[in-house]
């Protein structure tokens, strides 16, 4: 997607206020954050390469990197990564974790065309939820994917520390249900240490992750079927266990 008069969004950007006022982005970021919004209305998501960016601000494409890098690390973005059968890498998105935006920028999306995309973007996020749990009960191989190895032992210490650490006897007398919430609080712990929000995972505790969890689960049940509907049950998750965090900073 190269830059010029054709293909700029015609959409208008948004850059909220928690955005504008956070001294952890850069200015620029922020700029570049509105015009994800911008691209995001198109499709409900954000499929512009690093090339776009970089031409667009007049610079590297290594510095985009670290620009969406840092977007994603303060919870304002979610990468998911679209592989064909042979595991290759066919597509980036990028999509606003903020539900709040999603419903006011591009509401049509979310009863439309979102809707397809969120089966993709969900199937992608189920099945690296189901193969990191495959990975803790059986200790098996091929975690190194969504682990790095200088990170699987900081990532089993704190799962042991929380007692998320089940083995497959121990998950055979749990309901499905609660073998799911299991997945999924697993899976974004594995995100807070990716993200390198350390801070996070040391100021919850295992009794937070579950009622956050639980907290969640209700309000996705009490807006289901409404404008307010959660279109990605872990993004909301995820950026909840940070925000419950950071009001008490």
């Amino acid at each position: 997607m190269n830059f010029n008069q054709e293909n700029k969004p015609n959409y208008f950007a948004i850059i909220p206020a928690e955005i504008r006022y956070n001294k952890n982005l850069k200015a620029i970021e922020k700029l570049m954050y509105g015009e994800i919004t911008a691209l995001a209305n198109k499709e409900g998501y954000c499929f512009a390469k690093n090339k776009y960016f970089a031409e667009l601000f007049d610079v590297a494409n290594n510095t985009v990197s670290r620009w969406i890098s840092n977007l994603e690390k303060q919870g304002y973005i979610k990468i998911v990564i679209i592989r064909n059968d042979r595991k290759q890498v066919i597509e980036r998105r990028i999509y606003i974790t903020n539900t709040y935006l999603q419903n006011c920028i591009y509401p049509y999306q979310q009863k439309d065309i979102y809707s397809i995309n969120k089966n993709v973007e969900e199937n992608n996020i189920k099945d690296m939820i189901d193969r990191l749990f495959e990975y803790v009960i059986n200790n098996d191989e091929g975690i190194s994917e969504l682990v790095s190895e200088e990170r699987q032992g900081e990532f089993f210490y704190i799962l042991e520390k929380l007692e998320f650490n089940y083995t497959k006897e121990q998950i055979k007398i749990f309901t499905e249900e609660n073998i799911e919430k299991i997945k999924k609080i697993i899976f974004c712990i594995m995100n807070l240490l990716k993200s390198d929000r350390n801070n996070i995972i040391q100021k919850v505790s295992r009794n937070k992750f579950i009622q956050i969890y639980d907290k969640c689960k209700k309000t996705e049940l009490k807006f289901k079927g409404t404008n307010k509907e959660i279109v990605n049950f872990f993004d909301y998750y995820y950026t909840s266990i940070i925000r419950e965090v950071e009001k008490d900073v």
